[in-house]
């Protein structure tokens, strides 16, 4: 009875073992535990977006993913950021796979053109991929000819033919079999993609692109943007930045135009750490920018209780190079710049000449109080009952000079006659400080 006992207890335990070394075997539900990384690429190009696509680039690295599928659906963007995502995408050892769901045009076609393999949705286009400035103009030659080489040597790096590259961002290339001729930008569309090699072919949904890429059964894990890089990209946008800086600088002037520290001050102190937290998340700029900012700010407030202007001067430098550190072009920086002033400007000529208000702060810094008679102040005393009095020159006056009346000194000057010494004077006139006199004849003489 109790071998029997024994032998189920160690069939028990047995058992028990067996079973802990199966669970901590690896599992695999999906063959060889392939990993697979979605990571969209959606709306405008900018900064921001290049900040987010790195970290889904390192998360897959780190993981080691098999590949990673770049879901595709842009108008384009900014050039510089799309030319730092290039260079993500073909510095990465991943295989990296471009799924066009819907549109990459300009800067998306850029992007596609970077990685190893590009797939299509059925109706999806690519292409349009002309560079132009802030105002919707035609870039400047330099500028051109950087994108072209750019796009050229995107096409090339994968085997694919340059000149459809080159048509995309040239109108003096000539493709008129793909509807593109001369004076018209080239844009594929999925089926003329796949024609020329710039599309690997036509899928319908990432399973598909799975399946073309080697890995139909693979794990796929899909990375999201967190709210902060949602935030980051809306602000590093090109067309916000100038309306931040337009916002904070005319909160700021408004503000020293009403009491108290209220709503406009608020607005625009709000405004300015919005475009450094932007840029901050964005990768863009350090703490030591937002550390230099506030230093500024600093001093100018310092400003007002000090002489000279020196704190005034290197605050307004120390705030100006933060915001030019916070960005990696300083042309559009400027730009921004300029425009912010420009609100800042017209809003305080609206404020004195419109609702005739005046800085608060000056209030502090200059005497308003009106130091006239009519107010009880005077600059020196009348001596009015000095009128008629008469008295001995003590000294020659040439106009001027000294007098005694009554045993008193004055300091007086004459009509404009040279009056000798020890000559009677009768006082004609006294206004203010200034007492004037006229000769008379000697009263002791008979």
């Amino acid at each position: 009875m109790q071998s029997h006992l024994r032998l189920r207890r160690v069939v028990t335990l047995l058992s028990f073992l067996a079973a802990l070394i199966i669970l901590s075997l690896p599992f695999h539900g999906k063959a060889d535990n392939d990993v697979v990384y979605v990571v969209p690429i959606e709306n405008s190009v900018e900064k921001g977006l290049s900040s987010f696509l790195k970290r889904g680039v390192e998360t897959a690295e780190k993981e080691n993913a098999k590949a990673i599928i770049f879901e595709i659906n842009t108008p384009g963007g900014a050039v510089d950021a799309a030319g730092e995502i290039g260079k993500l995408f073909t510095s990465t050892s991943l295989k990296t796979v471009s799924f066009i769901n819907k549109d990459a045009l300009s800067a998306g076609a850029f992007i596609s053109l970077n990685t190893d393999e590009i797939y299509m949705v059925p109706g999806a286009t690519m292409g349009a991929a002309a560079i132009i400035d802030s105002e919707g103009n035609a870039a400047d030659q330099k500028a051109q000819s950087y994108w072209l080489s750019a796009m050229k040597g995107a096409a090339e790096q994968n085997g694919r033919d340059p000149i459809y590259a080159l048509a995309m961002a040239d109108t003096d290339v000539d493709l008129p079999e793909l509807g593109s001729p001369k004076g018209k930008l080239l844009t594929l569309t999925s089926d003329q993609a796949f024609e020329v090699g710039y599309s690997e072919g036509t899928v319908a949904s990432i399973d598909e692109v799975l399946v073309k890429i080697g890995y139909p059964n693979a794990e796929i894990r899909t990375i999201e943007e967190s709210f902060a890089e949602k935030l980051a990209r809306f602000i590093t946008n090109p067309v916000v930045i100038p309306i931040l800086l337009s916002v904070g600088s005319l909160g700021l002037i408004l503000e020293l135009y009403s009491p108290g520290f209220g709503i406009p001050g608020f607005m625009g102190i709000s405004a300015l750490l919005l475009f450094f937290y932007g840029h901050l998340v964005a990768g863009l700029a350090g703490y030591e920018t937002l550390i230099l900012f506030v230093l500024g700010i600093g001093l100018i407030i310092l400003e007002f209780f000090l002489p000279g202007g020196v704190a005034g001067i290197i605050g307004f430098i120390s705030i100006l190079a933060s915001l030019f550190l916070a960005t990696d072009n300083v042309v559009y920086m400027g730009i921004s710049l300029l425009i912010a002033i420009g609100v800042s400007i017209l809003a305080s000529i609206l404020m004195i000449k419109v609702f005739g208000k005046k800085m608060k702060i000056f209030k502090k810094l200059v005497l308003t109080d009106s130091t006239n008679t009519e107010s009880g102040y005077v600059s020196n005393e009348t001596r009015t009952e000095l009128v008629g009095l008469v008295g001995q020159t003590l000294t020659a006056l040439r106009p001027s000079g000294t007098v005694v009346v009554e045993d008193e000194r004055l300091d007086v000057v004459s009509e404009g006659a040279f009056i000798e010494k020890n000559k009677n004077v009768k006082i004609v006139k006294v206004e203010g400080a200034r007492i004037v006199v006229r000769e008379i004849p000697n009263l002791n003489k008979e």
